[in-house]
């Protein structure tokens, strides 16, 4: 496969995670939110990127607040904010 799209919206193993505890397979999840297995899997292993709809129609499915599906960004250190 391609590389890892950066910066991705989605954390990929937050997705996968709250797939699992979920119980659905990634087939499941597919069918469930009518898209293809391939693009699940790309989801999980950072190769495509969850566009903002999609992690919504994500988090719904998995039963958890979006939040816990988005990637974290860091924040610049508070010098930096300062200087």
């Amino acid at each position: 496969m391609g590389s890892i799209k950066q910066p991705l919206d989605h954390e990929p193993a937050a997705v996968e995670y709250a797939r699992r505890q979920a119980g659905l397979s990634k087939s499941a999840l597919a069918r469930k939110l009518n898209v293809s297995l391939s693009l699940i899997s790309m989801i999980e292993s950072g190769h495509r990127n969850a566009t903002p709809d999609l992690l919504r129609r994500l988090a719904d499915a998995l039963n958890c607040p979006p939040v816990v599906l988005e990637r974290k960004r860091n924040e610049p250190a508070r010098e930096q904010l300062d200087a």
